[in-house]
C-alpha cells in the first residue's frame, strides 16, 4: 500500500474505516500550486465527498475528527489540505 498514489490510499483508508455508501477523493494539488504545503510532486491537497451511516448523530466537527484521525500517517508524509463534505444524508 505504501507505493499507490496516495489519493488511492486515502480511499482505501477511508472506506475500511468508515464503510460509506458514497466517496470520492479528488486531488486539488494543482489549484493551490505556490501555497503553502504544497509540492511540486503534488498529493497534497484533497477534496473529499463522503457518506457514511458511522456519521449519524456526530456533528460536523466529530465526522471530520473522524476523518482526520483516520489519515494521521498521511499527514506525516505530505498530505497538507483536506476540504470535507461529510454531512450525513441519512
Amino acid at each position: 500500500m505504501e507505493s499507490a498514489a496516495r489519493k488511492d490510499r486515502i480511499q482505501l483508508i477511508l472506506q475500511e474505516a468508515f464503510l460509506p455508501a458514497a466517496l470520492e477523493v479528488i486531488d486539488n494539488s494543482l489549484l493551490h500550486a505556490g501555497h503553502a504545503g504544497w509540492g511540486p510532486s503534488g498529493e497534497t491537497h484533497y477534496k473529499i465527498y463522503i457518506r457514511s451511516d458511522l456519521f449519524k448523530n456526530k456533528t460536523l466537527l466529530e465526522q471530520h475528527r473522524l476523518i482526520y484521525e483516520a489519515l494521521g500517517k498521511e499527514w506525516k508524509t505530505g498530505l497538507h489540505a483536506l476540504e470535507i463534505d461529510s454531512s450525513y444524508a441519512g
